[in-house]
This record gives C-alpha cells, structure tokens and sequence, in this order.
C-alpha cells in the first residue's frame, strides 16, 4: 500500500477519505465506526446555533434509478444536525480524545454574525482540527441560512470574517452548485478568510413524480419540495465547477476538498487530478456502508503505483492544464471509427444510434449482417463507440479535413475512452 497521507489546509491527514457533513456523520458512534473502518478524516454533520431547532419531515430520501441501474442519484430532504449543541460539542470532544490521529472538522451554520463567531469559538473549544461553513445546504427552512448564503458573495465574506475572529483553526467555504459562477462566492470567502474551499454541495431537484398521486417524491402529506440531489450523476457538476475555481487567477494556489458523485477510487483520482486534496463522501457510503473506503483506498493506491508516484500530492491538479476553453481546441482533423469484426455480435446497436442520433453514417450490411462506416458522411464523432455494447468499435483513422493546414498525424494525441465511460 503506498503512503496516502496528505497535508490540507495545513493538517496531516493519514489518506484523503474523509465523511461529507450529511447523516453518515451524525453522532459519535457512527464517526466513531468511520474511523475504525480507516477514514482518514470526518466532516462532522453541520451544527447550527442554539436558538436554531430542527424539525424533519418523514420520508425524507428518494433515490432516481435508469435502467438496469437502481441507484444513479440521491435525493435528500434533510437538514443539519438535529440533536442539541450540547450533544454535538460534546461528541466532538469524545471523538478527539478517543481518535486522536485523525482529522476531525467540524461543519457549522449560523443566521447571522454572532452565530458563526460564537459556533467557532465552540467548537474550537471542543477540539476540532478544522472547521468548514456550510454555505450551501439546499433544504434549509430560512433564507438566513444554506444555500442562499453560497449565493451571497457578500455575505460569504462577512461571515468568513466572523468566523475568522471566534477561531485560530483554519476553515473551508463550502460552495453552493445552485449558481452560474461559483469563482465569485469562493473568491469572496477567501477574501474574508478562509484557508480553503470545498465543493460542490447538494443540487436543487426534483427526481422523481408519482404519476397517481402527480407529486413529487417522497410524498409527505400528500406535498413535496425540491430539495438536494447527490450521488453518481452529479460528478460531472462538481469536477466542472472545480476545474473552473483551479482555473481562476485568483483562486489556482487555493487548496480545495472534492465533493459529489465519489463512489470508486477512479471517481477519487479524477478529483485529486483537477486539484482536490481531500476527498469527501457520503451516497456512496449510504448504498455501500463505511467499508468501502477500503476499496478507494486500495485502489488509489494501485494507481499511484502505476503512475510511478511516491506522493499523493505529484498527482495533485496534473489534468487541469489540458482542459482548455473549447475555441482553443484542436479542429483540423477526424477520427473515423474502426470495427473488430471479430468482437462484433450484429446488435445494430450503432446503426440506429448514428441514424436516429448523429450522422447516419453508420450502415447496415445485409449480406455479412455487419455494420459498416461510409466515411464521407462520418464526421468522426463517435457515438458509435460510445452504445457498442461489445468494445468493438475504437479510434481508428485520422484524417485532416479540406483545407486545413498540413500536420503530423502520427503527433495528435488519441485515447480511446469508450471501456472507461461504460
């Protein structure tokens, strides 16, 4: 197993799998159990302030399903922590004293300034290494707090500040997806004080309808709400945002905590590639349990080996230099699809897809009972390859088009993603 510890914020953390703040880290024995199954860190799950009560609704968990897959998002009604701020400083305490070795963060939210001061001098005081303001949750039941916050740049540094002025620790903004540019939000916390950033929390959905009772689910006295949506589907969402926050000016040299959609240790590589450090999860523990940090970890290691990298900090943002603006990609040359006649079975699967879907390039051979590419109507898009349920079809000749100015095509840089994205 390689050495996964790696330093955040200015902590040492033994690997970078941490619990997001969310109902996986609600009370002592369930952070407690995270860490004997080898997490190197907890978000503990949000505390508000005293005069702050919450109050559920029940059911609150729905999940959206597509085809042969139960399970691709999560959708989740509940707010922050529900027991007393007395019960949540006193597990913090608990938690340090008995697991010292790792990272302990607590996750705070107030409604105005004297809140936030006062929660982090609190739960300084408990022995928390590290602190993050959830400026995001989508569900709660006052504009004061949650996502309307992580809308506000203006109130994101206020209350930075204040929480700059209840605490020496260092803390982390954690960022709302329910906006167009969160460079703005983010900027703006750094600016009040905060050491990092985390993203992305919940997006607002609505995942599903009963078609009987035509309301939204889950169903509660007869009513529904839109509320935050996680799991598999939204890591495209938070890798964009990351990317766009590591491609900042202002914010490249900001250390960043990725969230959404972690389920395997590829999902963890592709994060700490477009810059995270830490790595935060919760959906996947709530279909999986704890035990699967095990797998991430493995697998993250296996990884590191084959990269030849000693230190998780080498692989740290390598791939945000190749996502550039898409005027400046390179659009001199296609790549037309190559068949292995030998993998085909004859599905027609590409057919009907490059018909219905793209070019109609893709046609049908009656005789071998084979498809084939009339390559003067592909444009080299390759959706063929994409529903091949067989990997028959890869990358094959590169061809520059009319008018374009001569290259070496033997120096443009292909790979074939198509086992990858099924």
């Amino acid at each position: 197993m390689k050495d996964l510890s790696i330093t955040f914020m200015g902590v040492r953390f033994p690997n970078p799998f941490c619990l997001s703040s969310s109902p996986v880290g609600n009370c002592y024995d369930m952070c407690a159990k995270a860490y004997e199954s080898g997490w190197g860190g907890v978000v503990f799950k949000t505390i508000g302030p005293k005069h702050y009560l919450i109050d559920e609704v029940s059911p609150r968990f729905d999940a959206l399903a597509k085809e042969g897959a139960p399970f691709v998002g999560f959708k989740n009604m509940e707010q922050i922590a529900e027991h007393s701020l007395e019960e949540n400083l006193s597990d913090l305490r608990r938690l340090k004293q008995a697991y010292p070795d790792r990272v302990l963060i607590a996750s705070i939210m107030g409604s105005n300034e004297e809140d936030w001061e006062e929660l982090a001098r609190l739960v300084t005081e408990a022995g928390a290494d590290m602190i993050e303001l959830n400026f995001s949750c989508p569900q709660m039941t006052s504009h004061a707090m949650g996502s309307d916050v992580g809308s506000n740049p203006e109130l994101c540094r206020k209350y930075c500040q204040a929480v700059k002025r209840g605490t020496h620790l260092p803390f982390m903004a954690k960022m709302t997806p329910n906006i167009t540019d969160m460079c703005v939000p983010a900027l703006a916390s750094i600016e009040g004080g905060a050491s990092g950033i985390a993203a992305i929390n919940t997006v607002k959905s609505i995942i599903n309808v009963d078609l009987n009772a035509k309301v939204g689910l889950p169903i509660i006295d007869g009513k529904s709400s839109i509320s935050g949506y996680s799991g598999k589907a939204v890591k495209p969402i938070a890798l964009r945002f990351l990317q766009q926050m590591r491609s900042h000016p202002d914010l490249k040299d900001v250390e960043f905590s990725g969230i959404g959609g972690i389920e395997t240790w590829v999902d963890a590589a592709e994060f700490i590639l477009l810059g995270a450090k830490t790595l935060q999860v919760t959906t996947a523990i709530m279909q999986y349990g704890y035990r699967i940090v095990e797998d991430l970890c493995e697998g993250l290691s296996f990884y590191m080996e084959e990269q030849g990298v000693d230190s998780l900090e080498e692989l740290v943002g390598l791939a945000n230099q190749n996502i550039i603006p898409a005027e400046e990609l390179n659009r001199d040359y296609i790549v037309y699809p190559e068949i292995d006649r030998s993998r085909c079975v004859g599905c027609g699967r590409c057919v009907i897809s490059c018909y219905d879907g793209a070019h109609q390039a893709m046609m049908w051979d009656e005789e071998t009972r084979r498809p084939h590419c009339e390559k003067e109507k592909c444009v080299g898009c390759l959706l063929c390859g994409l529903v091949c349920p067989v990997s028959a079809i890869t990358l094959g000749e590169r061809k520059l088009k009319p008018n374009r100015p001569e290259t070496d095509l033997d120096r443009i840089q292909l790979q074939n993603n198509f086992d990858k994205i099924r």
